[in-house]
C-alpha cells in the first residue's frame, strides 16, 4: 500500500519566561549577601541610581564573639577527621609528608583551625619548619576552604583568595579584625587609604564566609555563622536588613533610573514578603522543635499548599535561608522532615542515636528496626543503617 503525504495540525502552548520573571525567580532564591551584590550590580549599570551603604549592627555582636573566641561553636562531627585522613591518603605522597600531614590533622580543633603552632609541630616531628609549611600548604587546599588555617584571619584569607577577593584592601581588613569587630570602618578606611564604602564592601564579603569550617561537618547541628536572613524576637518575625544596601536616586537622575529603582524595590518587597510567609508557616508548625522537642513531619509540598505556593517556590525560598531565634540560629531547610508513619525522619534518627547510646550490648540494625517498629515507627533495616551512618556511628561489629 502506498503511503500518501499527510499534513497534521498540532497545537501546543509554551510558557516563555520573560526577563522580568526570570529575575524575580532568581531574586527569590537569593540570601542577604547575594541580594546585596545584585543591588550593587544593578546600581552600577544604571546611571543615576546610587547605593546607600547598610548599617551592619544587628549581627555584629555574634561576629565579635567569633573574633574573641567567646562564641559557642557546635561540636564538630567525628567525620571531620575521617574526611581529613581520607584526603591525606589521596593527596599526600611519601612517608615523611604523610607523617607531617597526619600530625597537622591531629592538631586540628573543632573549628577546623590548627591549635598548635607550626614550629611546635615541626619540633615534635624532628622536621624543618619549612618542610611542615610545605605540607600545610598542600592540606589547606582541601575542602571546605579554610580548614587547617592557623587562626581566624588565616581562615578568612584562604576563602578570600579562593573567591578572587584578596586584594590589598581585603588583606588590610583581615590584618585588623580587631577594628572590624568594633565596626570602626573609618579607622580601617584611613589605614587602607580608601573610602569607607570600600571597607563596607569587604565587610559584606567577609560575612558570607565560614569562620569555623570544622563545624560544617555536623550538618544537622551546625548553625550558619553568617548574618541570618530572618530574625524571630518576641514572637515577631522580621527580615534581617542590616546586610542589605539601600537604593536612591542621584540628584538630576532621569526617568530610566526612577523606573529601575521602582522595579528593584518591587522585587525586593516581593522577595521579602514571600520569605516572611514561608518562614512564618514553617516556624509555626515547628514551634515545639524550636524549644527542644523532635521535629514534626513537614514537607515543602505541605507548606506550599497551605500558602498557595508551588513546592518549587518554597524550595527556592528556603534554600540557604537561616533564621535567628532566641534558642539559636537554624537553617530553614533543616526544619523539614519526611513523615515516617507519624514520626519525622529527624526524630527517628535521634531515636536511633538514643537506643545505641543506651545499649548494654551492640544491637544490629535489624534489632534496632524491630525495636522502633514496636514503638510504632515504620522503618526498614536499611533506613536504620542510613541514619546510623549519618550519625557517624559504626555497625554493631564495630561497637564491641
Amino acid at each position: 500500500m502506498s503511503q500518501r503525504p499527510r499534513i497534521e495540525v498540532r497545537q501546543s502552548l509554551r510558557l516563555k519566561l520573560t526577563t522580568g520573571l526570570q529575575t524575580a525567580i532568581e531574586v527569590l532564591r537569593m540570601d542577604g549577601p547575594a541580594l546585596a551584590r545584585h543591588l550593587e550590580e544593578q546600581a552600577a549599570e544604571v546611571p543615576g541610581l546610587v547605593v546607600k551603604p547598610p548599617q551592619p549592627r544587628d549581627w555584629l555582636p555574634r561576629w565579635t564573639g567569633v573574633f574573641e573566641g567567646e562564641v559557642e561553636t557546635p561540636a564538630a562531627a567525628a567525620s571531620m577527621m575521617a574526611h581529613v585522613t581520607a584526603e591525606i591518603d589521596r593527596r599526600i605522597k611519601g612517608a615523611t609528608p604523610r607523617r607531617i600531614a597526619l600530625a597537622l590533622a591531629e592538631a586540628l580543633g573543632p573549628a577546623g583551625w590548627l591549635e598548635r603552632p607550626v614550629a611546635a609541630i615541626a619540633r615534635d616531628l624532628g622536621q624543618p619548619v619549612a618542610a611542615v609549611e610545605a605540607v600545610l600548604t598542600q592540606v589547606q587546599e582541601m575542602e571546605p576552604t579554610g580548614i587547617f588555617a592557623r587562626d581566624l584571619a588565616d581562615c578568612l584569607r584562604l576563602q578570600a583568595a579562593e573567591a578572587g577577593a584578596l586584594d590589598a584592601v581585603m588583606a588590610l581588613v583581615l590584618s585588623r579584625l580587631d577594628l572590624l569587630a568594633r565596626a570602626d570602618f573609618a579607622a580601617l578606611a584611613g589605614l587602607a587609604e580608601v573610602e569607607e564604602v570600600e571597607i563596607l564592601k569587604r565587610f559584606r564579603t567577609i560575612r558570607t564566609m565560614t569562620p569555623k569550617p570544622g563545624a560544617t561537618f555536623d550538618d544537622r547541628a551546625a548553625p550558619p555563622l553568617r548574618e541570618p536572613d530572618l530574625v524571630l524576637r518576641g514572637g515577631v518575625l522580621e527580615v534581617s536588613g542590616s546586610s542589605l544596601p539601600g537604593l536612591a536616586l542621584a540628584e538630576g537622575a532621569g526617568r530610566g533610573a526612577a523606573s529601575a529603582l521602582r522595579g528593584l524595590e518591587r522585587l525586593v518587597a516581593a522577595r521579602n514578603a514571600t520569605l516572611l510567609r514561608v518562614g512564618h508557616e514553617v516556624l509555626t508548625r515547628q514551634r515545639a522543635a524550636l524549644e527542644g522537642a523532635p521535629l514534626q513531619p513537614l514537607t515543602m509540598a505541605e507548606v506550599g499548599r497551605a500558602l498557595g505556593l508551588a513546592e518549587s517556590t518554597v524550595s527556592r525560598v528556603v534554600a540557604g535561608t537561616s533564621v535567628d531565634t532566641a534558642r539559636g540560629v537554624w537553617w530553614l531547610r533543616s526544619l523539614f522532615s519526611r513523615d515516617m508513619g507519624g514520626v519525622s525522619a529527624s526524630a527517628l534518627r535521634d531515636r536511633v542515636a538514643a537506643l545505641i547510646a543506651a545499649e548494654t550490648r551492640p544491637l544490629s540494625d535489624q534489632a534496632l528496626a524491630e525495636m522502633l517498629a514496636a514503638e510504632g515507627a515504620k522503618i526498614a533495616r536499611r533506613t536504620v543503617a542510613k541514619y546510623r551512618e549519618e550519625l557517624g556511628l559504626p555497625p554493631a561489629s564495630g561497637r564491641r
